[in-house]
């Protein structure tokens, strides 16, 4: 194996904390049956139960009365996964949902979701950290941070964009939930799937709710994306019911149900597309209604520093996402340096090319990828399933874990580039969603070794097969996860993938700097009140992207606040704890027990990893 490089540190890290919660909301809609009654005399009748007063806070604080900590642990965490049936259906949770149901977004609901995360954190701290194990402790402090963070949430609920283009926006997360990971193998998961469909309107009206109470508190999605997302529901609005992507799908695999007869196909068939008519499109109509009124008070001006306790909202956004307490201006300065030294070897590469020195950035990456070559769009799946198999068959230079859950590369002819995790009860594998057009091959390897093997797959799937808490399954912090993914794309470039493959190396340095890049512009949008034609330029010279996609990035990162700024200070944090680690173990230290010690936990928020890192380096230095 070729020797780890060490790592020069060049930053000062101020330890804070982030997690990607789970969603809080849950809708409960009960159905009736019934029927004709025997004959004879009708069964005396029972007496109502009482409606309980107490709120779901007040019963969940007597459930968790008295358990042991990792009862209480997966108890308290089942239930507040299941204020989100959506993710609880995602992830595959191994618990029964009470109802058939969408997220809630009812504001009440909402905040009796809170009262409940206060709840727990209360009967948290009822517990003696300080007798814990070791890994008792770590787990600890990731439950102590997840909920911290979500209680700190709470003032800046109005503040995301809830009709945005980008995935998290409601109708689109909404669409992916039901075409994408909803199980349909059964007669059961169909009828589901439809009862579902006829609850769509409920929570778009619901958001739509939230719509009209942020703009009543100052904060109105800015036009540039807002005008997207209307095209994008102006289109779902239009289309006719049986080529309505939330049936076309439910077409398609219901299709081969073996369970299902040809009537039974055709009737559950036939009451989808009636739910997509009469439900989903006019719940489009109505969505789009209102991004039009909206829209007609939106600013211009991107960034969220023009609203109220906006600066407040960008440096929560930051702690969530990096987990750490870098500051606006830490994070920027810190991607103005990192970017001056990905440039100088990006440089080196172009020069063995001969690469004029004259040449913008974007012209140079135009050479890299026509004689990189360019790979036609019937091939480019087979080529990304070729390059996993590729780095399967490496992966033990590096690794002794291997996630048992596969790893399958599904075409997306909107542009892919994006992975979904397995679900946890192994009825559905990680998923590496991948662009369908043809697409230069330099940057195709990079972007394998980031959502799939041995970045997002390993890590995440690792984490899933671990005989350790619910919650630390399941629970990802954008710094961890991200982090881990960009130091896979470093990792394949230490372990020699790219020795003979200038233009792959190219493209990995080129997806540094675009997260290098991230840090300038999301905290130039959203701090320095940089327009978007600035963040724009800013990526184009400093990246090498066109004018559409450099357009595309500044306006990601102006709806998705703090996120992009998670990639490369997570990268850095894990890079600094192996280096601290190589420097206090010497000749002791293992990449491989390094790795394993880093992943099989589950992810952590960086606060917590140098207690992981700090485990792994006594033990190791206890066999000894």
């Amino acid at each position: 194996m070729p020797p780890v490089t060490p790592r020069t540190k060049t930053t000062v890290w101020l330890f804070g904390k982030q997690i990607t919660a789970l969603a809080c909301v849950l809708l409960v809609v009960h159905s009736c049956g019934g029927g004709s009654p025997a004959p004879g005399p009708a069964p005396p009748v029972s007496p109502p139960p009482p409606v309980s007063s107490q709120t779901d806070s007040e019963k969940l604080r007597d459930a968790l009365q008295g358990l042991p900590l990792n009862a209480f642990y997966d108890a308290s965490f089942d239930a507040l996964a299941k204020r989100s049936p959506e993710s609880y259906v995602s992830f595959g949770l191994p618990g029964e949902l009470d109802d058939v149901s969408l997220n809630n977004l009812d504001e009440r609901y909402l905040n009796e979701t809170f009262e409940m995360i206060d709840v727990v954190r209360e009967l948290l701290d009822t517990f003696d950290r300080e007798a814990l194990l070791d890994d008792e402790k770590i787990h600890y402090d990731v439950y102590r941070w997840y909920l911290d963070d979500e209680a700190a949430r709470r003032p800046f609920r109005y503040h995301r964009y809830f009709a945005t283009y980008f995935f998290f926006g409601f109708h689109n997360s909404t669409q992916r939930f039901l075409t994408e990971v909803h199980p349909l193998g059964t007669e059961q998961d169909a009828l589901d799937y439809i009862e579902r469909l006829g609850l769509v309107g409920v929570k778009f009206d619901q958001a739509m709710q939230l719509m009209d109470e942020q703009a009543r508190r100052g904060i109105v999605e800015p036009i540039p994306s807002l005008t997207i997302s209307r095209s994008q529901v102006s289109q779902l609005r239009s289309l006719a019911p049986a080529s309505h992507p939330y049936y076309t799908g439910f077409f398609r695999v219901l299709n081969a149900v073996p369970s299902l007869n040809a009537q039974r196909r055709s009737e559950l068939q036939t009451r989808a597309r009636d739910a997509v008519a009469e439900v989903v499109i006019p719940a489009y109509q109505r969505l789009f209604d209102k991004i039009h009124e909206h829209i007609n008070m939106a600013p211009e001006s991107i960034g969220v520093g023009q609203f109220p306790d906006g600066e407040a909202y960008y440096q929560w956004a930051l702690k969530h996402h990096t987990t750490t307490d870098l500051t606006a201006q830490q994070v920027h300065d810190l991607g103005v340096s990192e970017l001056q030294r990905i440039r100088h070897e990006m440089r080196l590469l172009f020069d063995e090319l001969a690469y004029p020195q004259d040449e913008t950035l974007a012209e140079l990456f135009e050479r890299v990828a026509n004689d990189g070559g360019i790979v036609p769009a019937d091939q480019v799946q087979a080529r990304y399933e070729s390059l996993i198999e590729f780095a399967r068959s490496r992966l033990n230079e590096a690794f002794d874990v291997f996630p048992q859950f596969d790893v399958v590369v599904e075409a997306d002819p909107f542009g892919g580039g994006y992975y979904i995790r397995p679900s946890l009860d192994g009825s559905r594998p990680g998923a590496f969603y991948a662009g369908t057009s043809e697409r230069p091959y330099y940057d195709m390897p990079t972007l394998t070794f980031h959502e799939a093997l041995p970045g997002h797959h390993t890590q995440i799937a690792l984490a899933l097969e671990q005989d350790s808490p619910l919650f630390r399954k399941v629970l990802t912090f954008t710094g961890f996860v991200e982090g881990w993914a960009l130091y896979a794309e470093r990792l394949a470039y230490e372990l020699g993938w790219y020795a003979d493959d200038r233009y792959g190396d190219l493209g990995r340095l080129q997806f540094e700097a675009l997260r290098a890049a991230r840090l300038v512009m999301d905290t130039g949008i959203h701090d320095l009140g940089w327009s978007l034609d600035e963040a724009r330029q800013f990526n184009e010279d400093n990246v090498g992207w066109s004018t559409s996609a450099s357009q595309g990035a500044a306006l990601r990162y102006s709806v998705y606040t703090g996120q992009a700024t998670a990639y490369y200070v997570g990268m850095l944090q894990i890079l600094d704890e192996r280096q601290r680690a190589m420097d206090e173990l010497g000749p002791l230290f293992d990449l491989t027990a390094f790795h394993r010690a880093v992943l099989m936990g589950g992810a952590v928020p960086l606060t917590v990893l140098p207690s992981v890192v700090d485990r792994y380096i006594q033990e190791t230095l206890a066999a000894q």
